[in-house]
């Protein structure tokens, strides 16, 4: 039976505390974690009301930037993935979303490097708090100013020579699927995606994400979380909307219309 989350970025205007509260009233398995919105209330707080609604942080959002494209120092990045980690354990979480960073003026190689580095400086945490660890490639119509990485193939590539059990990949249906899938690809690589983030668009991106409700786009949806099914795929789909097309529906709206092409996923699946 496939699990559900829906990821806070979704419902950008509200709390952590309403976030939980209508997640698991919708009847939400988990919660996609937007680390802004914990330090809005305090980690110990977030973990109390999770543990008092039953949801489950399905991944937490996000630690990265390693290239220093956002300002910050390389050193500066990897501290903050280190306490991402401590708060993704203390919220009892079992993946962090890691974003490359931009070229920033690299050349690939150096990009590469720092990316390794500090995964490498980072990856003992992980393992001391038993979080994995999921670099997330985006489309690179809308993901320039996140990662580098513009492929699940590229993503593999660095993460292949690490060979850490924890180091896995987010599989975002929007960035994988609305240009030409590669599902050969995607059953072969299926135990290695630590999440999956569910989102649907109508044309690629050009600048900004810009994702419809379930179903309402292009994306084959039912054909990537069946493969990766097949592949072994056994965690969490996290529904992720965001973009101008969705941004005039209500929330309860998004939520109800996500719920309900989940089920009808699932009901293929049986």
């Amino acid at each position: 039976m496939l699990r559900l989350s829906m990821n806070e970025l979704t419902t950008m205007r509200w709390s952590f505390e309403e976030d939980v509260v209508e997640f698991s009233q919708a009847g939400f398995d988990g919660i996609g974690v937007w680390r802004s919105k914990v330090s809005d209330i305090g980690e110990d707080a977030a973990a109390a009301i999770l543990e008092s609604r039953g949801l489950v942080c399905s991944n937490l959002l996000w630690a990265g930037g390693f290239t220093g494209s956002d300002g910050c120092s390389f050193r500066d990045s990897v501290q903050d993935a280190v306490e991402a980690i401590r708060t993704a354990a203390r919220l009892k979480c079992d993946c962090l979303v890691l974003y490359s960073g931009a070229w920033g003026g690299h050349t690939k190689s150096h990009a590469y490097r720092l990316v390794t580095n500090a995964l490498n400086q980072i990856l003992p945490f992980a393992e001391e708090f038993g979080v994995s660890l999921a670099i997330e490639p985006m489309h690179p119509g809308c993901g320039g100013e996140w990662t580098f990485l513009e492929s699940v193939e590229e993503t593999l590539s660095l993460m292949d020579p690490i060979e850490s059990p924890l180091l896995g990949l987010v599989l975002d249906t929007y960035h994988f699927g609305i240009s030409e899938p590669n599902f050969e690809l995607l059953k072969d690589i299926a135990h290695r995606v630590a999440i999956v983030h569910l989102g649907d668009g109508v044309c690629e991106p050009d600048g900004e994400q810009d994702r419809c409700q379930l179903g309402d786009g292009v994306i084959p949806i039912n054909k990537i979380v069946a493969t990766l099914i097949e592949g072994g795929y056994d965690g969490f789909l996290d529904v992720e909307l965001i973009g101008e097309s969705v941004e005039p529906i209500d929330y309860p709206t998004l939520m109800r219309n996500a719920r309900n092409y989940v089920n009808s996923l699932s009901a293929t699946q049986s």
